[in-house]
This record gives structure tokens, sequence and C-alpha cells, in this order.
């Protein structure tokens, strides 16, 4: 299972239709890096940080910030099955999700539920307008990505010598 796996499940749990959900938020917000961001409509935040090893969930423990602001109400863990054994590594107060390979659609069991922040606070519209412009960046750079990928396979393609 892959990064973009991960993100997809996760996405798809939270339903896309209904909250915000944007992946790799590091600038923009004033935030830390999050793996995945949750708006709700409610306008509250969700951080979601995917591992995808052992030494990643032991090596996330050494953080700084240790996912700790404001604005974040609550906080997942989100492992693939073979790191269940390790949820040791997740911090207290974070739920867990545990994704599993699907046949048309990867799992995702939640198998804690995170502590609230009760700081948190919900934010505001113009912070929500921000939130929703990061996630539009986001499309664009795939997309630039994913035409520059079929480019570059017609390339190949029109010249098997490359």
């Amino acid at each position: 299972m892959n990064l973009y796996d991960m993100e997809i499940a996760i996405a798809n749990y939270f339903n896309p239709r209904i909250n915000l959900c944007v992946p790799n938020v590091s600038w923009g917000f004033n935030i830390h890096e999050c793996d995945l961001l949750v708006l709700t409509k409610n306008q509250y935040l969700i951080e979601v940080e995917i591992k995808l090893s052992k030494s990643d969930l032991k090596a996330d423990l050494k953080k700084r910030h240790k996912h700790i602001n404001r604005k974040i109400k609550h906080l997942y863990f989100a492992l693939p099955e073979e790191l269940e054994p390790h949820i040791e590594y997740v911090p207290e107060r974070a739920g867990i999700f545990i994704v599993r390979p699907g046949k048309t659609q990867d799992k995702v069991h939640k198998i804690r539920y995170p502590k609230t922040n009760l700081e948190a606070l919900p934010i505001t519209d113009r912070q929500a307008f921000q939130f929703a412009r990061l996630g539009a960046l986001r499309i664009w750079g795939m997309k630039r990505e994913i035409n520059n990928m079929i480019r570059r396979e017609k390339l190949r393609r029109s010249d098997p010598q490359k």
C-alpha cells in the first residue's frame, strides 16, 4: 500500500462530498505540516498523519510540534494493516485508522477514537476559503503532472529509441 492509496482511502472515509479533504498541507495555513487535513461542515479541522513504516512511526515521536495546534480538534494516525502490531508508537490522544486493501476499494477501520482537543475552535470563513484554495492548488499541480506523464508516454511511443 502506498501513500496515494492511503490518502484516497482516508478521504473516502471522511466523504469529500461532505467534508473538505486536502493532502499535504505544509504552507499557507499557519500550521505544522499535515499529511491530510479534513475540514468538517462545522468548520473544525481533523488531522490525519499517515505512516507507512515502523521507522516512520517511531520517528514521528521526535517531532517538536507533537501534532498539537489550536486549530485541530482531532488527530488520527492512519496505518496500513501490517503496522497494526506497532500501534504502541501512536500517541495516546490520537485515534487510529487501519487501512486494509480491498478488491475495488481499500477499507478503513477505526480501531481507536481520538481525544478531543477542547481548546480547538472552528476556523473562520476566511480561513475556510484559504483551506479550499490550498485544495484547489493541489488539483492543478496533479493535473499538470498527469499531463506531463501523458506527454512523455506519447513521446516514448512515437520514438521507441528514447
